[in-house]
Order: structure tokens, then C-alpha cells, then sequence
């Protein structure tokens, strides 16, 4: 497997730059809005309207919304990571795209979790059409079971309405472009150092899925039934098994790549 050793190097690594990424971003709560700074690669997390989970169509999208779970450190350690073992550049700090802004087209690659809590307007279903056609590149992560799925399709088809969903294969290009990954298990949140299991709610097998453009390049990549965001924030705990946070790197870092170079 391609550079394989050196996700468990970076793990040990991690640990112990900890603390410093967290005087560098100035703890859990700092994120950052505006005009990017000029950078090749740009680590997004996606900003929302969180509805369905408050029984209602259009809910809060404060720091406390369900898009900012595991933020911002989740983030920071997939960016040290990028920084350590890839060449991309990406000099740049973290950063949150709005659905509501036209800066969502700033960025190549948006990271998005908790999507079973997610609505939109027409206009950001429009905006973000607008941003996977016109290459943009979206992966989603931290949502479990039959009512999750649904709760997401509801507001991808308002984005994508005649795009079909497929399961990815472990030959397919996105596993190989980077690291090869020929071997994916399910990831799970940090419940699983206290209860030993991995799923949650009914999603007991993992799916990684994806929807392609008309030319075949993937724009959506689905982490379904999983928790990668909690594998990159808990990599550094001793208590966290290594295989799912080096497996969830490995993951991240390839479809970075791909969405770079596609």
C-alpha cells in the first residue's frame, strides 16, 4: 500500500503537535470568514441551515449548528496531515463556506457533516448545483441509519435532482490516486472507545457512495454510516484504535487528490 507507513508516523506526530495547532487556531471556537487567502487547496467546512432535527424547515446556522461538529480541530489535524504528507499547497487557514455566499465558489473542495440536518433555500440548492457543475468537489460525513439517509436525499435531490447515487468500488479511481486502498471498514465516532461498536442508530454497514457528473468525475463523495471527522479529532488519543484514524487519513487525502487533479 502506498506510503502506508507514514499515516502511522503522522499519527504519533499528531500527539504531539496537539497542543501547538491548538495556540495556532486559537482553540475549538475560531473559524474564518472572508476573502481567502491565495493558496492551491483550501480546507472547507460547509456552513448550513440545520432544520430537520429541530422540527422545522430552516433552523439556526450559528457555530453551535450541526455543521460545525468536531470543528474546528477535526479539521486542523486533516490539514496538518495534508500539509505533512502530501505536496498540494495549502498554506492557507481553515476556512467556512456559507451556503448563503458566493464564496462557496472560492473553494475546490468543501467538507460537509451531520447532512441528515441540513435544508436549503432554492437559492443555496442553486448555488451549490452551481458550484458541482462547475467543478467543485463535496464530502460528506457523520450521518447513520435509514432516517439519516433520507433526511440527505431530501436535500440533495433539491441540489441534484436526476443525478443517481452508486456505491464506489475498491478498484475505483479514487482509491488509488494517492494511497492504495483496497481494504475499507466502517469508522466510527469515539462512542466506540467506551461501548465497542461501531455503527449507530440502524446504519450497521458502512457505505461509501458517490455521485458523478455526466463526464463520470465524482462531485459528491458519501461517508455514510461512519465518522471520519471523529477519527482525524480523536487520532491522537491513545484510547481511539489507529486503524480507523489511519484508514479515515488515508480516505481524506485521497479524495483531496483526486478532486485536485479531476
Amino acid at each position: 500500500m502506498k506510503l502506508l507507513h507514514t499515516i502511522s508516523a503522522f499519527v504519533v506526530f499528531l500527539s504531539l503537535s496537539a497542543g501547538l495547532s491548538a495556540l495556532q487556531f486559537g482553540g475549538r471556537n475560531s473559524y474564518y470568514y472572508g476573502k481567502p487567502v491565495p493558496s492551491e487547496f483550501y480546507w472547507t467546512r460547509l456552513q448550513y441551515k440545520s432544520g430537520y432535527a429541530n422540527g422545522n424547515s430552516f433552523g439556526f446556522r450559528s457555530f453551535r449548528g450541526g455543521w460545525s461538529r468536531d470543528y474546528p480541530k477535526a479539521d486542523n489535524d486533516c490539514l496538518i496531515a495534508l500539509r505533512r504528507l502530501t505536496h498540494i499547497n495549502s498554506p492557507s487557514p481553515l476556512n467556512v463556506a456559507d451556503m448563503d455566499s458566493d464564496h462557496l465558489f472560492d473553494y475546490p473542495w468543501i467538507y460537509a457533516v451531520s447532512v441528515n440536518n441540513w435544508t436549503f433555500t432554492p437559492e443555496e440548492a442553486k448555488r451549490m448545483h452551481d458550484y458541482l457543475l462547475k467543478g467543485g468537489f463535496l464530502m460528506v460525513d457523520d450521518f447513520h441509519g435509514t432516517d439519516d439517509w433520507e433526511h440527505f436525499m431530501a436535500g440533495m435531490r433539491m441540489v441534484l435532482p436526476n443525478s443517481p447515487v452508486e456505491d464506489l468500488r475498491d478498484d475505483d479511481e479514487i482509491y488509488h490516486v494517492l494511497y492504495d486502498i483496497n481494504e475499507k471498514f466502517q469508522i466510527p465516532s469515539e462512542v466506540f472507545v467506551n461501548t465497542g461498536r461501531t455503527y449507530e442508530k440502524d446504519g450497521y454497514v458502512p457505505k461509501w457512495r458517490a455521485i458523478r457528473n455526466e463526464h463520470g468525475r465524482i462531485m459528491v463523495a458519501i461517508c455514510a454510516n461512519m465518522h471520519l471527522g471523529d477519527a482525524w479529532e480523536w487520532a491522537d488519543s491513545p484510547e481511539y484504535p489507529e486503524k480507523f484514524s489511519g484508514l479515515a487519513f488515508r480516505i481524506v487525502l485521497n479524495y483531496i487528490t483526486y478532486a485536485m487533479t479531476h
